[in-house]
């Protein structure tokens, strides 16, 4: 019987495998059957693991481009400290390193339509979603608005939304074109307009 951490380990070289499988295949061809055989598992032993396709894309987005949750707590764990406009950019940064990495797993799922409306259904039985870390953003700069570190009267919500949508826009314009500034100004810019 494996142990804990076997099938830990088990797992992980099943996400790995995923990954791989939809970098060089794509999501069509990143079939159960070919991440088995990446991973150097069975089929049988994947679905021990994940219930389908749906799960495995879902960890590769959540486990393999991990730095949207902890720039999150940090930047929640800094509320009310530090200079916010510094904090919100390391988080805008983090932003657009996980867009970046995650669009392209994104856009395959979106290709294919009987995947799509799983993992859609696999997201809302979850309460998951791409809107939970712009619920959190808001919520956060709720705080930042109630001890007076954003200007009264600014909707936070929509400031959520602005900054993470043009974190989301760089990622995209990033795949298509090289881009004149970091990472770190166009976060710095977009940071200080979003809170003047």
């Amino acid at each position: 019987m494996p142990t804990h951490r076997q099938a830990g380990d088990t797992r992980a070289r099943i996400v790995a495998a995923t990954e791989r499988a939809i970098r060089e295949y794509g999501i069509a061809g990143a079939t159960t059957k070919r991440i088995a055989q990446l991973a150097g598992c069975s089929e049988a032993l994947l679905y021990k693991h994940f219930d389908g396709k749906e799960s495995l894309v879902l960890a590769v987005i959540l486990e393999h481009a991990p730095v949207l949750a902890p720039a999150l707590k940090r930047l929640g764990d800094s509320a009310g400290t530090g200079d916010l406009a510094a904090n919100l950019t390391e988080f805008a940064v983090a932003a657009v390193e996980f867009y970046t990495n995650s669009i392209p797993t994104a856009a395959g799922v979106m290709t294919e339509p009987a995947l799509m409306a799983g993992f859609r259904e696999m997201l809302a039985a979850n309460n998951l979603g791409p809107h939970m870390p712009i619920r959190a953003l808001g919520a956060i700069l709720w705080g930042e608005q109630q001890a007076g570190r954003v200007r009264p009267g600014a909707d936070c919500d929509a400031l959520a939304v602005l900054l993470m949508g043009a974190c989301y826009q760089r990622a995209h314009l990033s795949a298509f074109v090289d881009l004149p500034d970091t990472n770190e100004a166009f976060a710095d810019t977009v940071v200080r307009t979003l809170l003047t």
